[in-house]
Protein backbone atom coordinates (compact mmCIF):
# COMPACT_ATOMS: atom_id res chain seq x y z
CA UNK A 1 0.00 0.00 0.00
CA UNK A 2 1.52 3.30 -1.11
CA UNK A 3 -0.45 6.25 0.19
CA UNK A 4 -0.50 9.68 -1.41
CA UNK A 5 -1.83 12.91 0.06
CA UNK A 6 -5.06 14.25 -1.43
CA UNK A 7 -4.11 17.70 -2.70
CA UNK A 8 -6.01 18.18 -5.96
CA UNK A 9 -9.40 17.32 -7.43
CA UNK A 10 -7.67 14.61 -9.47
CA UNK A 11 -6.15 13.14 -6.28
CA UNK A 12 -9.58 13.20 -4.67
CA UNK A 13 -11.17 11.48 -7.66
CA UNK A 14 -8.50 8.80 -7.62
CA UNK A 15 -9.02 8.30 -3.88
CA UNK A 16 -12.78 7.89 -4.38
CA UNK A 17 -12.19 5.33 -7.12
CA UNK A 18 -9.80 3.43 -4.85
CA UNK A 19 -12.34 3.54 -2.00
CA UNK A 20 -14.94 2.06 -4.35
CA UNK A 21 -12.51 -0.68 -5.39
CA UNK A 22 -11.69 -1.53 -1.77
CA UNK A 23 -15.27 -1.61 -0.46
CA UNK A 24 -15.80 -4.93 1.24
CA UNK A 25 -12.16 -5.34 2.26
CA UNK A 26 -11.80 -7.18 5.55
CA UNK A 27 -10.78 -5.20 8.63
CA UNK A 28 -7.22 -5.82 9.78
CA UNK A 29 -5.94 -6.63 6.30
CA UNK A 30 -3.67 -4.33 4.27
CA UNK A 31 -6.60 -3.55 1.95
CA UNK A 32 -8.88 -2.89 4.93
CA UNK A 33 -6.30 -0.58 6.48
CA UNK A 34 -5.91 1.28 3.18
CA UNK A 35 -9.69 1.65 2.95
CA UNK A 36 -9.86 3.06 6.49
CA UNK A 37 -7.13 5.62 5.77
CA UNK A 38 -8.72 6.71 2.49
CA UNK A 39 -12.21 7.04 3.97
CA UNK A 40 -10.94 9.06 6.93
CA UNK A 41 -8.91 11.29 4.58
CA UNK A 42 -11.98 11.88 2.43
CA UNK A 43 -14.11 12.72 5.45
CA UNK A 44 -11.49 15.10 6.82
CA UNK A 45 -11.17 16.77 3.43
CA UNK A 46 -14.92 17.33 3.32
CA UNK A 47 -15.10 18.33 6.98
CA UNK A 48 -17.70 15.63 7.54
CA UNK A 49 -16.19 13.52 10.28
CA UNK A 50 -16.97 14.06 13.92
CA UNK A 51 -14.00 14.14 16.30
CA UNK A 52 -14.62 10.48 17.10
CA UNK A 53 -14.23 9.66 13.37
CA UNK A 54 -17.86 8.70 12.77
CA UNK A 55 -19.51 10.49 9.84
CA UNK A 56 -22.75 12.30 10.44
CA UNK A 57 -25.87 10.60 9.08
CA UNK A 58 -26.20 13.26 6.36
CA UNK A 59 -22.54 12.88 5.37
CA UNK A 60 -22.99 9.10 5.13
CA UNK A 61 -26.11 9.49 2.99
CA UNK A 62 -24.41 12.01 0.69
CA UNK A 63 -21.34 9.78 0.38
CA UNK A 64 -23.50 6.79 -0.59
CA UNK A 65 -25.45 8.95 -3.05
CA UNK A 66 -22.18 10.00 -4.69
CA UNK A 67 -20.95 6.40 -4.83
CA UNK A 68 -24.14 5.14 -6.43
CA UNK A 69 -24.75 8.15 -8.67
CA UNK A 70 -28.02 8.94 -6.93
CA UNK A 71 -29.89 12.24 -6.95
CA UNK A 72 -32.00 13.47 -4.02
CA UNK A 73 -35.17 12.38 -5.87
CA UNK A 74 -33.87 8.78 -5.71
CA UNK A 75 -34.22 8.90 -1.91
CA UNK A 76 -37.98 9.56 -1.99
CA UNK A 77 -38.88 5.85 -1.63
CA UNK A 78 -36.76 5.63 1.55
CA UNK A 79 -37.33 9.04 3.18
CA UNK A 80 -40.69 10.24 1.87
CA UNK A 81 -41.57 13.30 -0.17
CA UNK A 82 -39.05 15.49 -1.99
CA UNK A 83 -39.59 18.09 0.73
CA UNK A 84 -38.65 15.56 3.44
CA UNK A 85 -35.56 14.50 1.48
CA UNK A 86 -34.52 18.14 1.19
CA UNK A 87 -35.10 18.75 4.90
CA UNK A 88 -33.09 15.65 5.89
CA UNK A 89 -30.17 16.51 3.60
CA UNK A 90 -30.09 20.10 4.86
CA UNK A 91 -30.17 18.97 8.50
CA UNK A 92 -33.56 20.54 9.21
CA UNK A 93 -35.28 17.18 9.81
CA UNK A 94 -33.96 14.21 11.78
CA UNK A 95 -34.18 10.71 10.38
CA UNK A 96 -37.01 8.58 11.72
CA UNK A 97 -36.53 4.92 12.52
CA UNK A 98 -38.45 4.02 9.33
CA UNK A 99 -36.20 6.22 7.21
CA UNK A 100 -33.02 4.87 8.80
CA UNK A 101 -34.18 1.27 8.37
CA UNK A 102 -35.00 1.84 4.69
CA UNK A 103 -31.67 3.60 3.99
CA UNK A 104 -29.81 0.79 5.74
CA UNK A 105 -31.68 -2.02 3.98
CA UNK A 106 -31.71 -0.52 0.48
CA UNK A 107 -28.53 1.56 0.33
CA UNK A 108 -26.34 -0.36 2.76
CA UNK A 109 -25.55 2.58 5.02
CA UNK A 110 -24.56 1.26 8.47
CA UNK A 111 -27.45 1.54 10.92
CA UNK A 112 -25.14 2.68 13.73
CA UNK A 113 -24.19 5.72 11.62
CA UNK A 114 -27.80 6.57 10.74
CA UNK A 115 -29.09 6.15 14.29
CA UNK A 116 -26.38 7.98 16.20
CA UNK A 117 -27.29 10.85 18.46
CA UNK A 118 -26.41 14.36 17.41
CA UNK A 119 -22.86 15.31 18.33
CA UNK A 120 -22.58 18.09 20.90
CA UNK A 121 -19.01 19.50 20.90
CA UNK A 122 -19.63 21.15 24.28
CA UNK A 123 -20.39 17.78 25.83
CA UNK A 124 -17.83 15.83 23.80
CA UNK A 125 -20.58 13.50 22.63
Amino acid sequence: MRMKAIRTEADHGAALERIDALMGASAGTPAGDELDVLVESDRALRGEARPDGIPTPVAAIEFRMEQAGLAPRDLVPYIGSRAKVSEVLSGKRALTMRMARALHEHLGIPAEVLLQQAYDPEMGQ
